[in-house]
Formats: C-alpha cells, structure tokens, sequence
C-alpha cells in the first residue's frame, strides 16, 4: 500500500511505525508541520492494558518506553489541606518528547518517509494517489473541515478553563490539588513523568476565572510558543504552598476551554480519522496521546486483516467507534462534575475524594475495595457516621427517612407500569408483583402508577384508586407487606393527561385506542406526537376535578394502608405537562413561565398534602428534562425541586424524559443520577429532603456507589427488581451482609447463604510468605531514580 499520513504525532508515527512492521513493502510518507524536536505539553499517562497492547504489537517501541517509564500506583487528593491517599491504581508516564523520539528512531529504522516542518499536500491529491490517506492532524484537522459534510463533526466547546504547566516539583503519584478559594473552586491535575519533573494542569469554572483576574489575558495575542506570564505568576501565588518552593515550568501554556470533538463518521472513501482529529476526552479521564495510539493499533490491524480498503476501513470504525463513545461518556461525566466541582464544596472530605474517583461512573466503590481494602472500608465507616449508625455495612443497607417514614435500607422498587388491573381493580398479580419485591427485600416497595380518575388511565390496564372496591384491594397487598415483611409500601397518585386512552403496551405503546377510548385533557391542545391523541386544552373546571380526584384518591390511599404518596408529576403525564413548555403553550396563569406552569402542580400537590396525616409522607417524581431543544433543562428541575420542596414535599424522585416522542435521551448506566445529584446538594440536603435516584442503576455496586459518593439518599430499581424479585436479599448475600437492613423472611431463612456452584469448594493454599508486601503493592511511590 501507498499511505500518506498527515500529522507526525504520536498517534501517526505509530500507525506508521506498525504498518512498516506488518509489511516492510508498504510505502509510508508522513507529513508533520512541526520540527522534530518541537513538542507541546509535558507528559503522557498510559494504562497497564493500553501498555499491554504496545508490547504485543512492537516490542522494540515497548522496550524503549518501558526504560524511560515513571511507575505508581497511588492517587493523592489535597481537599483544602485535607490529604488522602488511594492505591491499587497502576499508571505509567513518560515525556511526550522522549515518546516522539522513540517513535521518530523507530520509523526512521523501518524506512518511513517523514516531512518535517512541512504542511501535508491538498488532500484531493493525497487521495487521487495514495491507497489510504490517514488524517492525524489534531484537534483542529484540515482534513476533517475539508470534508466536513462527509464526516459530520460535532465540537462541544465547555465551560471550565484549563491551564497546561509543568513543574520541578516531582510528585510521588497521581495528584488531584483542590483550593476552595474566595474566588471559588480551582484544582489541579498533576503526575510525574520522568525524575526531573511533573504535569501540572490549572483548571477551574469560566466565573471562577474571571473573579480571580485570570481573564485580564483574554484579548491578548500571544505570539506562537509563548506562554501567558500573567497567568503563570499567579498560578505560583495561589498554589504556592502545593508547589514548596518549586518552579512553575511553561510550554506555550495558555489558558483553554476543553472541546469535546465527536464525529458521526470517521472514514470517506479511503481518507481515515486518526486520535483527536476523530474524538477528544477530557484529560482527567487518561491522555488523548493513549487513545490515538489505540486507533493505529485498531487501525493497522484492520488493514492487515482485510483485502479492500474499503473493508478495513469499515471494519476500524464498526470495532474502535463503540471503545472511543465508551471512553467519551466518562470522559464527558468527568468533565461535568469537574464543571460543577464547586457544588460540593461543603461536602466532607472524605465523601468528596470518593465522589470524585468515581466520578465517571468507571470507577465504583467494588472497584476500589479490590484495590485500595482499607480506603474502602474507612469510606463505609465514615458513611455509617454521618447517618449515625453504630454500624459499619454496606452502604445500601444503612436505615434512612423519608420525613415521618422509617426505611430499613436504600432500596426501593421504582413504580413500573403492569397494565392488568380490572375496572381499576388490583388483583392477585399486584399482590404477587409487590409482596414479592416487600419479601425480596426491598426498602420501599411502590405500585405502579395509580389513577384518579377513569379518564385518567393511560389504559384499560391501568389500577386506580378512584373507588372504595379498589381501596380494599390495595388494602389486601398492604396488609400483605406489612404482616408478611419488614419492608414498606408506597401508592404513585397520578394523571394520564394527553398520554391517556391507549393501547396496553404490548398491543402499541402509545397508540389511541380504538374502542372503549376516552376523551383525553392537557394543558394545550398539542398531542404527544404523531398518531397520538389531540387532547383538548383543560378548562378550570377540568382542574378543579382533577385537583378534587387527587385529594380523594389521597384519602383513599390512607385508608388503604399505605406509608408514602408520590405524586406524578414526571413522563408527560397531566402534571408533568403543565410543567414542560414542551406540552404547556398556555396564555394564562397556568402558562408562559416556569412559575406559572408550576401552579398547577403545586396545586394538586397542596391538596394532597393536606389531606394526608404527617405520618405519612408525600413525593413527588419529576423529570429533570425534556431532552428536547427549548424543553426544561437541569437549571429548571432545580427550581421545579425547589418548590415541591416548599410545599412540604418530604423527598424528589429524580425521573427525565417522556414528555414528547421527538426526544433525545442520553442513555446509559445511571445517567439520571447526575441530575438527582444536583439537586441533593443545590436544593433538598440543605432542606433536609431526601433524593430518590432513578434510571439505568442495576448492581449494588452502582447503588452503594451513588450513595456513598452523596448523589442521592435511595436508589430505585425497577427492570432489575423484574428480572430477580429477590435482588435485595441476593445483594446482602453477596457482599456477606447480615442484619435488619435485609432481613430473610423466616420461612426462606435456610436460603440466605449462596448455593455452591463449581469449584466453590476449592481451599486456595497461601502463596505469599510475607503479608505485609500486599501494602506495598498497593501503594507504589514513584521515587526518582538514583543520579
């Protein structure tokens, strides 16, 4: 093959470096714009598994990098001088100098052709004479803004500013800095990478910058290689108890606003995206310098694997694609909780340094407790603490309260939808469904969404409690839980509102029904989407009924024994669609604002509340956003919070979405908790509000997570509590937990231990002659190597 490859960086070299390995025959031009000793930035990290894979496709590169590697295994965080340390990592850096000088020997040995200080030619006549023309030119490519509509990009410029340093001073591990100063939250990020010196990245909030000055360089233009002295100077003031007396060392070091490249393509006919030319991730998830090499080994192997271009070229982005969005979603929840780091200022130290290592959800509390044994259990023993709990567990088992409501844990089973009641009437399958998960061990147990009314279901499925035959019903499944368990059970009060009068699930999720059907309300005569019901805009008459069937529904739900009320106000039912200027296109008090369009919520909400004695408390879910253009955001859930919370609501269940077909949810493992997190600590903590997590959260590795990095008070599982009823008590028996925060029903006791499986009796020998090495594994020190 004939390759031209624009961009002689990291991620270049290597891929030219691998293909002259694979076939010597292969002629290689790369064009690099820089000279070879030009290089910005100070160090790169690398994983133990990225380095495996450098071993096993060039042994010689390996070799060179491994002589020159500085090792450890720590992370040490400095929250406002208080310090802690966490091992069992396992992180590898070197100067990314020395690394392009190994890349640069090496391809001169195998006989690669390397222009430098020379601009790639036009790439239409790369591409009309060479085989492959591989664009590894960086964040700002010019070849991907050449073909910009073949490779569809997206740049996400963010908030945060960020300064790239380096130091004398030669940190012994990984360092996460963080000064609450009077300006605001900054941190620092920095590693050691040789014994002479280490990285050292500023980063902090865009107003955080401008109250401390740092924008007094904002217009000035540097000329190329130059450094901002200003900033410099004062990086060294504020952080010079961190840096001892130590040089603050620059390298075309100015400030920066991390932008997050994605690419809906990475290939055009035979021109190829390479490293940050086809996706960026924040640093402080690992280095863009390790993702690129990655792609050339991906790429490289998909070439030497497949005849066509074509072929390989699909075969490299069906295979890395998926690996790089993986990476970018971390790296993009890294990112946010770096954006919002001053949110939890008043956190404790201790729950703050667990709240940032698991910050991309990559890290969890298992994770760490294989690593790192006594940084875990000192996080559970300060969790049990500050609850007030003489009792070290794990986390999801610790009691908690929801106003007047004693839980015995922190699982709750999340209301799901059955669609197979009667006339509204529960039956033996509710009893089944919900005495069930109350035997299996769940904290609380809610139904499904109860209705208020019969024009008020969203089927002919749906349960209700707009009559006394359905109050004694449900009074048969809470007598059930409370005889036959120690969990507790709550009842979900809503309106189908525009979403009402369909189909049951399985017969065509949210299609009209075509008889028995119903004429449905909203705020606004606006359907759901295509194929929905038009439902006419509700007059005050239409309100006055449903704020009169809430309340008695409310009593109802009382009288049928039931320990907690959630109103739905969530998933573009009646309430959530006052709330959602999506659904609410109003011209009255009840529209326009977001104060006017939680009037009628907060309406129902009020006279529920008021019906209901203090022993029981009253919820509210809501969805924290539309995940559509001009819907309600995370900036309005807070406030939609905040003011449930002053009309006595005693905990928020953080839901999203489902307020319009047309929407655009960013799936992916628990990714509403970041909007549950925020609301805990801008709005319900400091009310004494509990916040109930919901959404793609499965393992109790997740759950104990997020409750013990403080996103959240419980967590609700629902799809989980479907596939083992039981997940609570299998959970405690996991993690050998024993006590009331997952007590056995007495009938299953002789089932609580684990059934053997193979080789489960096998007694594994000691084979380690001194206990006290497994400590100094965990906590490798890099110490600069003897002169």
């Amino acid at each position: 093959m004939r390759i031209a490859i624009a961009g002689g960086g990291p991620g270049g070299l290597y891929f030219a470096v691998l293909m002259k390995s694979l076939d010597p025959a292969h002629e290689v031009t790369v064009w690099e714009r820089n000279a070879p000793d030009d290089t910005f930035g100070f160090g790169v990290v690398f994983s133990d598994e990225t380095l495996g894979s450098i071993e096993g496709a060039d042994r010689i590169v390996h070799e060179r990098m491994e002589s020159l590697f500085a090792r450890w295994t720590d992370i040490d965080v400095d929250v406002d001088g208080h310090r802690f340390t966490v091992g069992g990592q396992g992180f590898a850096a070197m100067t990314r100098r020395e690394l392009l000088q190994i890349l640069q020997e090496r391809a001169a040995e195998l006989g690669v052709t390397v222009h430098y200080r020379t601009e790639a030619p036009d790439p239409d006549e790369l591409g009309a004479s060479y085989d492959l023309v591989l664009a590894a030119d960086g964040l700002n490519s010019t070849i991907r803004s050449r073909y910009a509509e073949a490779f569809g990009p997206t740049l996400d410029r963010r908030r945060n500013k960020y300064i790239w340093l380096g130091t004398d001073l030669v940190f012994e591990a990984f360092q996460f800095i963080v000064k609450n100063t009077t300006w605001g939250t900054m941190q620092i990020h920095g590693y050691p990478y040789s014994d002479k010196g280490s990285t050292f990245i500023v980063e902090m909030h865009e107003d955080v910058w401008r109250r401390a000055g740092f924008d007094r360089t904002e217009l000035e233009v540097f000329p190329p290689g130059a450094s901002d002295q200003y900033a410099v100077d004062r990086i060294r003031e504020i952080f010079a108890e961190d840096l001892g007396g130590h040089e603050v060392l620059t390298n075309n070091s100015r400030w920066l606003s991390f932008q997050t490249v994605r690419n809906e393509r990475w290939h055009d006919g035979n021109v190829v995206l390479l490293g940050d030319a086809a996706h960026t991730a924040h640093f402080s998830i690992g280095s863009g310098t390790k993702l690129a090499m990655e792609d050339a080994l991906a790429l490289a192997a998909c070439l030497h694997e497949h005849d066509a271009v074509e072929d390989a070229l699909l075969a490299y982005e069906t295979e890395r694609k998926p690996v790089v969005e993986s990476t970018q979603r971390a790296a993009q929840a890294s990112l946010e909780w770096f954006e919002n780091i001053g949110m939890y200022a008043d956190q404790d130290p201790a729950q703050f340094v667990f709240n940032l290592l698991t910050r991309s959800r990559r890290i969890t509390f298992e994770n760490l407790k294989d690593r790192d044994p006594e940084f875990a259990a000192h996080m559970e023993a300060e969790f049990a603490r500050h609850q007030g709990s003489a009792a070290v567990a794990p986390a999801m088992f610790q009691p908690v309260s929801i106003g007047a409501l004693e839980l015995k844990n922190r699982v709750m089973l999340s209301p799901m939808d059955m669609y197979v009641a009667a006339e509204g009437v529960p039956g033996n399958f509710h009893l089944v469904h919900l005495g069930s998960k109350a035997l299996g061990g769940a904290g609380l147990v809610m139904t499904e969404m109860t209705c208020v009314s019969p024009e008020g279901r969203i089927t002919l499925g749906c349960p209700g409690l707009w009559t006394d035959v359905q109050r004694d019903a449900w009074r048969e499944v809470t007598d059930f839980v409370h005889t036959q368990s120690t969990a507790r059970i709550g009842v979900q009060l809503g309106h189908s509102g525009r979403k009402g009068s369909t189909k049951l699930m399985w017969e065509g999720m949210d299609e009209p029904l075509t008889e028995g059907n119903w004429e449905v309300i909203g705020p606004s005569a606006l359907p759901y989407g295509p194929g929905c019901h038009l439902p006419r805009e509700a007059t005050r008459a239409d309100l006055d009924k449903v704020v009169a069937d809430f309340t008695a529904a409310a009593r109802r739900a009382v009288e049928a024994g039931f320990d907690l009320i959630e109103v739905h106000a969530a998933h573009g039912y009646l309430l959530s669609s006052f709330l959602s200027p999506i659904a609410n296109h109003r011209t009255d008090e009840y529209g326009g604002t977001l104060e006017n369009r939680l009037r009628f919520p907060l309406e129902v909400f009020e006279a529920v509340r008021s019906v209901v004695p203090p022993s029981v408390p009253v919820t509210v879910r809501i969805s924290a956003t539309d995940w559509m253009p001009d819907g309600n955001t995370e900036d309005d859930a807070v406030e939609i919070a905040r003011a449930f919370i002053e009309h006595g609501a005693a905990a928020i269940d953080v839901s999203s979405g489902q307020v319009s077909k047309q929407e655009r949810p960013a799936f992916g493992r628990s990714y509403q908790t970041p909007f549950a997190d925020r609301i805990r600590h801008e709005v319900a903590e400091p009310a004494g509000v509990k916040v109930i997590a919901v959404g793609a959260i499965s393992s109790y590795d997740d759950v104990n997570s997020i409750l013990l990095a403080g996103r959240a008070d419980i967590c609700a599982l629902g799809r989980t509590h479907l596939f083992d009823p039981s997940w609570t008590l299998h959970a405690a028996a996991e993690q050998d937990y024993v006590g009331d925060g997952a007590a056995w029903p007495e009938p299953w006791a002789a089932g609580r231990r684990k059934p053997p499986a193979a080789r489960t009796d096998k007694v594994p020998p000691r084979l380690q002659l001194l206990r006290d090495g497994a400590s100094e594994q965990i906590h490798l020190r890099w110490k600069p190597r003897p002169s």
